[in-house]
């Protein structure tokens, strides 16, 4: 009994001892693992708070800091070196098995692309171009909008902000720049002269990205509307094709103070009818003029051949973006894709063409320095309707005065009857002969003209 009992103390001591030992440990581990190294679920869980905190602080500032910073680029030489070493490293394709373009961009176009784009394009050359223009950034609704903004040397200049689209950039308009800020240099009147202001989309270029829901063309609409009033303009004018023409055309709609009217080269002019049809892949409707019927058998090849990009893009924006975002040489394809860009090439023979290869790799360039595939394709998710149908884009609600011009290349040449049907308050429309869906950058004395003559009256 006594041996046992001396047995049992024993065990309760080396149980004691071992339980101290091993409570001193678990707590030094706590320690460790909460002051050293987190594990996954807690980290995870920090991040997400952090997440929620950033955001939070982001929507403060935006309520109380309005201020407008002044914006240069500068990419680190890393990026670009990792840009060229994923050139180099490209995966390729088998060749087309046609000779045309109907499988997509062809191999021989994208091989010569690529090997200059990864040999010989120089970023830096873009990057001056930027920097040789003042450039800012302001915090809207908890993003930052990078923007460019050319006052005109004339103090009656009518200000005008202009929206690009995708696959497109602010690398559009520059060379529209001079010709509407400094008519008589370009062979324009002084009285029309503007001061431009020239954004980047949200989730484009060097402007934010969202990181939420909601950021449609009805809400850049209304931050661009905050844009120009924080820039001090109490009266001006809105300019947009692709996706600036819905963004153009939703600030016509919620008419904000100040906005005297807009152009658009991209309008949302089909008739519910037309656009119930071509939804269908029906033949076209009987009754058409001659000029409504090219613009339906150009509506139909384009539902039905060229807008796979934009299928894919407004729905599994995600999916696409690993690709794009992986490959420069696949961003570059992708983009290339886009019906706006058809009739491009990049032969030697293009020197003289509008935009050039380097034009055209700057902006597809822009993406990837960014990272912004995903981003930007994310527009197309969160727009419900079509761009180009009347009633999706609301046109009969639009009283503010309506700016057209047509350009041959478009994906569709809008007739005039649809027009008018579409926007009860059309005060200008017009058939250009030249240019394409990329109108500013193909067509820049063209195009610096037509916004002249759209705007004229409402000066």
């Amino acid at each position: 009994m006594t041996k046992l009992k001396k047995v049992h103390y024993k065990t309760k001591a080396r149980t004691a001892g071992a339980f101290v030992l091993l409570s001193r440990l678990l707590v030094a581990l706590f320690a460790a693992t909460v002051f050293l190294a987190p594990p996954a679920r807690v980290f995870a869980q920090q991040s997400a708070q952090t997440g929620a905190q950033t955001q939070v602080a982001a929507k403060a500032i935006a309520t109380k800091d309005n201020a407008i910073r002044p914006f240069r680029v500068h990419v680190p030489q890393e990026a670009i070196v990792d840009l060229r070493r994923r050139i180099a490293a490209t995966r390729w394709p088998d060749q087309e098995t046609v000779t045309d373009q109907s499988q997509g961009v062809q191999l021989a176009t994208m091989n010569e692309l690529v090997r200059y784009w990864g040999t010989e394009y120089d970023w830096r050359k873009a990057e001056a171009k930027l920097n040789a223009l003042p450039q800012f950034v302001t915090n809207i609704g908890g993003l930052d909008i990078h923007f460019i903004h050319v006052r005109s040397k004339n103090p009656n200049a009518l200000p005008l902000i202009v929206t690009h689209g995708w696959p497109g950039s602010v690398f559009e308009q520059l060379k529209i720049i001079g010709p509407l800020t400094d008519p008589t240099a370009y062979g324009g009147r002084p009285e029309d002269a503007f001061d431009l202001v020239i954004p980047s989309i949200p989730g484009f270029g060097f402007s934010g990205k969202p990181t939420g829901i909601g950021w449609n063309p009805d809400h850049i609409a209304r931050a661009w509307a905050e844009l120009m009033k924080r820039l001090g303009y109490t009266r001006y004018v809105a300019q947009g094709g692709d996706w600036g023409s819905p963004i153009s055309s939703a600030m016509a709609r919620q008419a904000p103070a100040g906005l005297l009217g807009i152009h658009i080269n991209l309008p949302a002019t089909i008739p519910p009818d037309v656009a119930a049809v071509l939804a269908g892949g029906g033949p076209a409707p009987a009754g058409l003029s001659k000029k409504e019927r090219a613009a339906f058998d150009s509506l139909d090849t384009f539902n039905k051949k060229e807008r796979a990009y934009a299928v894919m893009m407004g729905t599994r924006p995600q999916t696409v973006g690993y690709g794009l975002t992986d490959s420069p040489t696949g961003l570059a394809a992708w983009m290339l894709g886009h019906p706006g860009f058809a009739q491009w090439t990049s032969s030697s023979g293009d020197s003289e063409k509008s935009p050039t290869k380097d034009e055209v790799l700057d902006d597809i360039t822009l993406y990837w320095l960014t990272n912004s595939a995903v981003s930007s394709a994310r527009l197309y998710w969160e727009n419900n309707n079509s761009i180009l149908n009347a009633a999706a884009q609301k046109t009969a609600e639009i009283s503010l005065p309506v700016a057209i011009t047509v350009f041959p290349g478009e994906i569709y040449r809008a007739p005039q009857t649809w027009a008018r049907r579409a926007y009860r308050n059309l005060i200008y429309f017009h058939e250009a002969d030249k240019g394409g869906h990329f109108a500013a950058w193909e067509q820049p004395q063209l195009f610096s003209k037509e916004i002249r003559a759209a705007f004229r009256s409402l000066r």
